[in-house]
């Protein structure tokens, strides 16, 4: 075989695994004690969790293979026994666990929705076509291209019609959901983006969230990319959760999520006392000293809640990954050169 292919098909196959996994981090910024759900798309792997407690004022973060899709929402209103057994008031997946074990969540719920690339961009999302709980924003770092963040930050609780309000008010559901009509839903007749419109409903959720799918065509304004990038899910991001959400008393289970698990790659940080971004000192008035606090993924987590890309540290999984792919390309490059050279 030809040297210069030889080579060439060696720096391809090396760049394509240089860069393995994504770091998902879930930060709790709201005022009470949520159980987010995960769910792999089909022919996905399974995560590390399917379902885990997220204390307020913590964050849990982990790793996900180039090629996962999948979406994560919020449970919230939980009650889970010592054993784990137990069910939510909006999100539930209907496990009758903690975790979730491959079922969804029950609507309405906010979703935030992703596709990593397999050595080109990641699509990612956050979706009120199921209906919204609570607040969501994502945000990526460390990755190339537009990498915008998106999400819903507006308390949609508050302004829900009656005939969309969820229980007590602690949910807004959609138009499919409340009515289950097919132009509601984009089925039957209504199945394509041509006879799908947008109607009353959708047009409420997409003004109170321009960034996020109002409906199942709703792609132009809703859909967002990015390269190579760590993303953080932050639930509450504006520390602002609706009244009725933030009634909710923090039940207990019979293990503390405080610290990361022996043996498992998942793992806890928490961020303080009070709310407000988490890092910001509360020590002297009118002054708020920036501070820093690191995951066990490799970030640097800010006073105002970003992450700084592992990439500029030198330990982000990803460069890890691209330095592991670099050896490897090295070794196989000798090796062919002095296979050549015999």
């Amino acid at each position: 075989m030809d040297l210069t292919l030889t080579v060439t098909l060696i720096v391809l196959l090396a760049t394509s695994r240089g860069v393995s996994s994504a770091t998902f981090t879930f930060v709790n910024k709201c005022d009470y004690t949520i159980w987010p759900g995960i769910l792999a798309n089909a022919g996905s792997s399974t995560l590390d969790s399917t379902g885990f407690e997220l204390p307020k004022d913590s964050a849990r973060s982990f790793l996900a293979p180039t090629g996962w899709s999948g979406r994560f929402w919020a449970r919230t209103g939980c009650n889970f026994d010592g054993s784990g057994d137990g069910s939510c008031l909006t999100g539930d997946c209907g496990s009758g666990q903690v975790e979730c074990m491959g079922l969804g969540a029950a609507p309405p719920a906010t979703l935030a929705e992703f596709t990593l690339g397999t050595g080109g961009q990641d699509f990612y999302d956050v979706s009120l076509v199921d209906g919204y709980n609570l607040p969501m924003i994502v945000e990526g770092s460390g990755g190339s291209g537009q990498c915008a963040s998106t999400g819903c930050v507006a308390d949609v609780n508050q302004q829900c019609p009656a005939e969309l309000r969820a229980g007590d008010g602690e949910a807004c559901k959609s138009a499919c959901e409340a009515f289950g009509s097919p132009e509601y839903c984009c089925s039957g007749a209504f199945n394509t983006p041509a006879t799908c419109k947008p109607s009353v409903y959708s047009q409420m959720f997409k003004a109170a969230c321009p960034k996020s799918y109002s409906y199942a065509y709703d792609d132009a304004t809703s859909t967002f990319t990015c390269t190579g990038a760590d993303y953080t899910v932050t639930f509450c991001p504006t520390s602002s959760p609706s009244q009725k959400s933030s009634s909710y008393a923090t039940p207990t289970t019979g293990s503390s999520t405080t610290a990361p698990q022996q043996g498992s790659s998942l793992d806890y940080s928490g961020y303080g006392s009070g709310s407000g971004y988490p890092g910001t000192t509360t020590g002297a008035a009118g002054t708020g000293g920036t501070t820093e606090s690191r995951t066990g993924s490799g970030e640097t987590m800010l006073a105002d809640g970003s992450y700084l890309a592992g990439l500029a540290l030198g330990d982000s999984p990803r460069t890890a990954a691209s330095l592991a792919g670099a050896l490897q390309f090295t070794c196989l490059l000798s090796l062919m050169i002095s296979f050549f050279n015999l």
